[in-house]
């Protein structure tokens, strides 16, 4: 019997990623023209949203019963996923008491493999599939490659009427990510 993978949790000693300057450019950039499938259905043109909106871009969310790459979890950045999620779900309201109008999360998986952890987890918002990397590719995010995969780095994004305003980069622990969000939100200064 193959033992269920606990994703919920991070492991003690996992690397940490350091700064390579691969979204020091985001900054101030407008959001393009480009849509994205929606696990709620829904296709989502980033360059519509109104007010501030908050997008995540994690490597991919793991299911509790398939292993993991070999060597996720050595690969700095890369575990956390479901624990960054959750961290945004169990932060929604507090987001959008500080005027957070939209919360995606963003990876290259399908649709369809996005819609398995936006239901077992609970999300309050819908996660968004770059599956053919035109937002990623637009923007120049920053990717990894692992097993035949091309994946985001793990970064997030605070965009404001289409523009970005903040970008956080590298994340670590993912879990806290959310909370940093938050914390950014709050400064007086941090537009």
């Amino acid at each position: 019997m193959r033992q269920a993978v606990i994703l919920e949790t991070l492991p003690d000693n996992l690397p940490i990623p350091l700064d390579d300057g691969g979204a020091d450019h985001l900054p101030g950039m407008r959001l393009p023209p480009v849509t994205l499938a929606a696990t709620d259905g829904a296709s989502v043109d980033l360059t519509g949203l109104k007010g501030l909106g908050v997008l995540y871009f994690y490597p991919r969310t793991g299911r509790p019963d398939e292993p993991l790459p070999e060597g996720w979890d050595m690969i700095p950045g890369a575990r956390g996923c479901t624990p960054q999620s959750c961290a945004f779900r169990d932060h929604f309201a507090e987001l959008q008491a500080l005027g957070v109008s939209a919360v995606f999360g963003v990876s290259t998986q399908t649709t369809a493999y996005q819609a398995e952890a936006a239901t077992r987890l609970h999300l309050p918002f819908a996660l968004l599939s770059d599956e053919e990397r035109k937002l990623a590719d637009a923007l120049r995010l920053p990717m990894l490659e692992v097993a035949g995969m091309i994946l985001n780095r793990r970064l997030t994004l605070i965009v404001e009427a289409g523009r970005i305003v903040k970008v956080f980069y590298p994340i670590f622990p993912p879990d806290r990510n959310a909370g940093d969000v938050i914390a950014a939100l709050r400064a007086p200064d941090w537009r």
